[in-house]
């Protein structure tokens, strides 16, 4: 009897897991052996990820699977998520902690980049969504704030290729997740020569793109003594987290959408190559998929706000878990009040709750009045939200979409699944739960042979992991 094992490491940005794939008999058991917190760090008025802390948890979870009896691991595939760097200086070491993407470096930057180069020749090169947390808008930023930025840095890694680097010592920039930056032509499939140009950013700071499935190198020795983990590879995976989460979508057939729901809500449908016309659908995205594919999708918030609520909630003492959340905001009729995820007032508010007031202030809307007011509030504006995105995806691909697969950490709301279906009209399928460690464990095994293509991934997902299904109600 054949089994292969595999480790999956899922950066978020609220948390981290180590995660052991069986693969026996054309089916893939998860075994989580480590979670950790991953916490933004404020230092000098900015807010960074703690990098050093990240790698020591990486490196923990590489031990604890080897200490639970996953000594025969084949690879090791990290996936986080999008758009943040670090950057590594000439002598090869990590100039700093990396700045988070909701650090306010970048307010205004935007308007300053579209005077350099005009946002409908950007997106026509790029085929990327306008949001100031891009790595485009950050690194413009930085660049303009720092006249020695060439002098110290050598190379930009993203926040997986970052990780494969203090495995490896080895230094790629990985598709999918360079497809985020704004800087990657979305035809050719490399950085975009004439947008670096015009922003002062040279390209070799940049290494070369590799696709998903590229074995990058092996642990180094010092890693692997202090592991235990031996001498094994280290692959590329779809290194942007919904680029391993869509690869695990248990779908069939060419009616299909997906929802990657966690701290962001990312809807989308698969394609061949791009979708880019700057008149129908400049605020969609097209960004790289597992096997050379293109994710066409609209990046907004997600539950995020349940995140920033819960902590709000905590600093008044009252300690609530997501289902006791959930559970408040199906019993609450609703407050006729409804948000756009999109605003600027919920990038990064010192108070969720403050800022929703205000959104209501400023909309004329009644007030969320108790815990389940807000969180049901939330959760309905989500779900219009998503039924906006699904019908403007049907008409610039030409494409009738009839199922919806809820991927992720928010495939287990069931409250927010049933109202996407109900808002949409659409069959909701929800899970896997832990799509993204599935997806970075399935390109893993094809990596290395033991899954004969990509194509075969999805039947896989859809023979090992169960999925819930929600009809839409009350839609005529």
């Amino acid at each position: 009897m054949s089994i292969s094992k595999f480790l999956a490491v899922d950066l978020g940005a609220e948390s981290g897991r180590a995660i052991v794939g069986v693969l026996e008999n054309g089916k893939i058991w998860l075994h989580e052996v480590h979670r950790f917190q991953n916490e933004q760090i404020k230092r000098g008025g900015h807010l960074h990820w703690d990098a050093k802390y990240l790698f020591n948890e990486i490196k923990r979870g590489i031990s604890l699977a080897v200490k639970n009896g996953h000594s025969s691991i084949e690879s090791i595939g990290i996936d986080t998520w999008g758009v943040d760097y670090g950057l590594i200086g000439h002598e090869g070491n990590l100039l700093g902690d990396p700045y988070c993407y909701r650090d306010g470096r970048t307010d205004g930057m935007m308007e300053k980049l579209f005077s350099v180069m005009p946002p409908d020749e950007l997106y026509s090169r790029t085929g990327i969504q306008f949001m100031q947390i891009n790595t485009l808008i950050q690194l413009y930023s930085e660049i303009s704030s720092n006249k020695n930025f060439y002098r110290d840095v050598k190379r930009l890694l993203f926040m997986p290729d970052l990780f494969n680097y203090f495995l490896t010592g080895k230094m790629i920039n990985e598709y999918t997740i360079s497809s985020t930056s704004q800087m990657l032509n979305a035809n050719k499939k490399i950085f975009d020569t004439k947008i670096l140009s015009a922003l002062n950013i040279k390209p070799a700071i940049f290494g070369k793109v590799v696709m998903p499935g590229t074995v990058i190198g092996k642990l180094l020795p010092e890693i692997s003594k202090e592991t235990e983990a031996g001498a094994i590879d280290v692959i590329a995976v779809g290194s942007h987290d919904t680029a391993s989460a869509v690869a695990a979508v248990p779908a069939s057939g060419n009616d299909w959408a997906y929802l990657s729901s966690g701290t962001w809500s990312l809807l989308g449908i698969e394609n061949d190559g791009p979708i880019i016309n700057y008149q129908l659908n400049k605020d969609f995205t097209n960004e790289g998929a597992v096997g050379g594919k293109i994710r066409f999708l609209r990046n907004t918030s997600g539950l995020w706000f349940l995140q920033e609520l819960r902590k709000s909630w905590s600093r008044n003492g009252e300690e609530l878990s997501y289902e006791n959340i959930t559970s408040l905001a199906a019993c609450s009729i609703g407050t006729s009040c409804r948000i756009d995820p999109d605003h600027k007032l919920f990038l990064n508010p010192p108070d969720m709750r403050e800022a929703i007031l205000k959104y209501c202030d400023e909309t004329a809307q009644k007030k969320p009045e108790n815990i389940g007011d807000y969180a049901r509030t939330v959760l309905e504006s989500l779900a219009f939200k998503y039924s906006g995105i699904l019908k403007k995806i049907e008409d610039v691909s030409d494409k009738k979409i009839n199922k919806i697969h809820i991927v992720g950490g928010g495939s287990q709301n069931k409250l927010l699944n049933q109202l996407t279906a109900n808002a949409t009209g659409k069959t909701v399928f929800a899970g896997p739960t832990e799509a993204t460690a599935l997806g970075n464990i399935l390109v893993q095994a094809v990596a290395k042979g033991k899954i004969k293509s990509f194509e075969e991934t999805r039947k896989i997902s859809a023979d090992s992991f169960p999925t819930m299904v929600f009809m839409p109600v009350g839609v005529n």
